[in-house]
């Protein structure tokens, strides 16, 4: 059974766009392959071949697993979530009590996740941390490193 993720707008945009993106360029690049392969000759022994196929073979997996993912992708309403609670979308202000740096987050799903632009996923041990939490709340979180404390500072969507 395939599990529901939930996707912002723009998450959801993009995994469509890439979908599209594979249907399109990416099986007319492969046949183009096949072709180019197939006109050089015997294709018992014809190495060039047998990799265009191979190709093939990851292009339409990759596109079945995307069209999976997208039949099971739901867009997030925010008006049914609690502003007092750090959940998936939430911009999330820490301060890390071992080292009092501060830092801002944004809670988003595993495949939006990017810790250069300060999304974490809630699947992260950070994110799963922080789940539910409120602010002025200390979090607990073990990591691969150890266990960290983070005091919630500010929530907002």
């Amino acid at each position: 059974m395939a599990t529901v993720s939930y996707y912002t707008p723009e998450g959801l945009q993009k995994l469509k766009e890439e979908l599209h993106e594979l249907k399109t360029k990416g099986r007319s690049e492969v046949a183009r392959q096949l072709a180019e392969a197939r006109d050089k000759g015997d294709l018992s022994e014809n190495a060039e071949y047998d990799a265009a196929k191979d190709a093939q073979g990851h292009l339409e997996l990759k596109i079945s697993k995307l069209e999976e993912v997208l039949g099971n992708a739901r867009l997030i309403d925010e008006s049914n979530l609690d502003l007092t609670k750090a959940l998936i979308l939430s911009k999330v202000k820490l301060k890390n009590l071992g080292n009092n740096m501060e830092m801002l987050y944004t809670l988003v799903a595993e495949e939006e996740a990017n810790l250069a632009a300060g999304k974490i996923s809630v699947k992260s041990p950070i994110g799963k941390g922080l789940l539910g939490k409120s602010v002025g709340e200390i979090a607990e979180i073990t990591v691969p490193a150890g266990k960290l404390r983070f005091e919630i500072l500010e929530i907002s969507r």
